[in-house]
């Protein structure tokens, strides 16, 4: 089985909890998520299966939009309403003049400090092992860019006021603490309510299905719900080589053409063999060469043949590929 299945995570789930539900649900064998959502966290969590796990790693890349609603006068422990209340304080009026300001000045690139509980690592164990000991430990800043950020006045019964905020950024942002730094900018404090992530690296919620819906189906309609492993890196440009290129680039060796051929310099590209139009991996592009990254084995694109054969290509076809 290879494909990407866009699940909308739950409330309450880890990434990984998630995953395995579905990995179950699917009798899939090899599976892995792009990226972790917290358990507070809901919305477009792309898992891959077999072949896709080889390009998750685009998805962990991509620049990613989250809509969050701040609760403004408190700030907890764990910078989100699953956290203790370590500190209150008077929220100021809301005032449209104050969120466009805010929003001028938290938008673009900037560095943030990563939050205690996260998944990142230090020494070999992840921030959050440390936090749920007491212990606080250096984290460096990181550059990371806000390239849109609407705010708007909310309404929410657990807190004096609250700000719904729809972002989109670029990978290794955390809006836990961005939350944190709008409050202190407010200077009232303030902690995540709620976080939806609404697209990843080109992937919408619009488009995912959700467990309980996928517990109903049929596996031939589960089945159907994975996209192909080429929708990973669908945003790059395409590069279509013939039976023999095709089959020396499966081989890692790197193919040769003209100057600009391949397209521009340090370009990440799509590949496809022409006979059979077959998905073969992902290449960089350096001068005229054309450099293979990840790469499909000959079983595996036969078996993506097989589930979705085009008109010009046989089961049997991908064989020709491993020469």
């Amino acid at each position: 089985m290879h494909g990407v299945l866009l699940l909308d995570k739950p409330l309450g789930l880890s990434s990984n909890q998630a995953l395995q539900k579905a990995k179950w649900l699917l009798r899939a064998d090899k599976a892995g998520h792009t990226g972790t959502l917290d358990p507070l966290a809901t919305g477009v969590l792309p898992l891959c299966f077999g072949a896709a796990t080889k390009f998750s790693q685009l998805q962990l890349d991509a620049d990613k939009t989250y809509e969050a609603v701040l609760l403004l006068g408190q700030k907890t422990s764990t910078a989100d309403a699953e956290g203790e209340v370590i500190e209150t304080r008077p929220v100021p009026a809301i005032t449209l003049a104050l969120l466009d300001e805010l929003t001028r000045r938290f938008t673009g690139s900037q560095t943030q400090v990563p939050p205690m509980y996260s998944a990142l690592k230090k020494d070999g164990k992840a921030l959050y092992e440390y936090a749920r000991k007491g212990q606080d430990v250096e984290r460096e800043a990181r550059h990371i860019t806000i390239y849109k950020l609407n705010m708007a006045p909310a309404l929410d019964p657990r807190a004096q006021a609250a700000i719904k905020i729809i972002v989109s950024c670029s990978k290794g942002t955390y809006i836990r603490t961005l939350g944190e730094d709008i409050g202190e900018a407010i200077g009232c404090g303030a902690h995540l309510g709620s976080l939806r992530r609404l697209e990843t690296g080109g992937y919408t919620d619009r488009q995912c299905v959700s467990l309980p819906v996928l517990e109903a189906m049929s596996e031939a309609e589960r089945e159907a719900c994975l996209l192909p492993v080429q929708s990973l890196v669908a945003a790059f440009p395409s590069v279509t080589l013939d039976a023999d290129d095709a089959g020396r680039f499966l081989s890692g060796l790197r193919r040769r053409g003209s100057p600009g051929q391949w397209g521009p310099d340090a370009a990440l590209v799509q590949v496809f063999g022409s006979d059979p139009a077959a998905f073969l991996g992902s290449a960089h592009v350096t001068a005229d060469e054309l450099i293979p990254g990840r790469l499909l084995s000959p079983i595996e694109i036969q078996d993506m043949l097989i589930a979705c054969p085009s008109p010009s290509s046989s089961p049997a076809a991908p064989a020709a590929l491993a020469h």
